[in-house]
């Protein structure tokens, strides 16, 4: 089975994987319930989704209303209004085909416009607080990716006591200087206060660029096993972080595989070695380079 955490101080003890429901965006009803019978079957007990992500949502509800109860469900809102969030979590709670979210979440806010808006009066934080109020969510966080996200993390967490974030975390995006220097300032802050971290782009090779693309995500990811095995364990060698599934369900078995293995993170000249063998690149090394999870 797979190894699980408590997530921060929600009182769930969280699968280490949780499944990215972007993978959901446009796909058949047949797949996506094949899909979630394996999370069910592999011990996967998070699943996290967005507004934003197409047709997720609806099939996720559609699978889940048979087994609510076994996992911890989490949605996003990229509305910057209390009026749009709340329409937002409306529609969300509808196609879930659920009375509450577990944890509900400010998507991608990582632009200071943005950030500013939503947290001044009639922005999302205060659909947020309403709701959470209201017993329609449990749990509050906020998410984010871009060269940006942990320095606006450390923002948010600083104007509000959020309950988990999210944002990319590699070995290669831990090249980027000043990003680790950010990242590492983010997880003290989360591990003081409790705060679970939720991380994305584990098996990222880079920027797509010209190839071919033969996957759902935007991004180039890992395809061979011992280098997913890597990057994974990578990651998971971080017992602070939950790794947040790559947006394609043809990864998803190689993902649990590596996530079933015992957890080492590999050393140093290993993962220098898939960067050279595999010709793995940080997918955000200049600020505003903010991109579609």
């Amino acid at each position: 089975m797979l190894p699980t955490a408590p997530f921060g101080r929600t009182g769930h003890d969280s699968s280490r994987i949780i499944f990215g429901a972007a993978a959901f965006w446009a796909l058949p009803q047949a797949d996506a319930d094949r899909t979630l019978d394996l999370i069910l079957e592999s011990g996967i007990n998070h699943i996290d989704t967005a507004a934003d992500y197409h047709e997720s949502e609806e099939h996720v509800g559609a699978w889940l209303k048979h087994h609510r109860n076994r996992f911890f469900l989490a949605s996003k809102t990229s509305q910057r209004s209390y009026a749009g969030a709340k329409t937002d979590l409306y529609r969300s709670l509808d196609r879930l085909q659920t009375d509450h979210l577990d944890l509900w979440q400010m998507h991608c806010l990582v632009d200071e416009q943005d950030w500013q808006t939503a947290m001044a009066p009639g922005g999302a934080l205060e659909a947020l607080r309403e709701a959470k109020e209201e017993g329609l969510v449990k749990h509050l966080g906020v998410t984010g990716h871009g060269s940006s996200a942990p320095a606006m993390h450390l923002k948010s967490l600083a104007h509000f006591d959020f309950d988990s974030v999210l944002l990319p975390y590699n070995y290669a995006q831990m090249t980027v200087t000043s990003y680790a220097s950010d990242l590492k300032k983010l997880l003290a802050t989360c591990l003081e206060r409790n705060v679970a971290v939720q991380t994305i782009k584990a098996i990222s090779r880079g920027p797509l660029g010209g190839g071919k693309k033969n996957y759902t995500m935007w991004y180039a990811p890992l395809e061979d096993q011992e280098a997913i095995d890597h990057a994974v364990q990578w990651v998971l060698g971080n017992p602070q972080v939950f790794l947040n599934s790559a947006a394609d369900i043809n990864l998803l078995p190689k993902i649990i595989k590596s996530a079933k293995m015992p957890i080492e993170r590999p050393a140093q000249r290993v993962m220098n070695a898939d960067l050279k063998n595999f010709g793995i690149t940080p997918l955000f090394t200049t600020p505003g380079s903010e991109l579609p999870t």
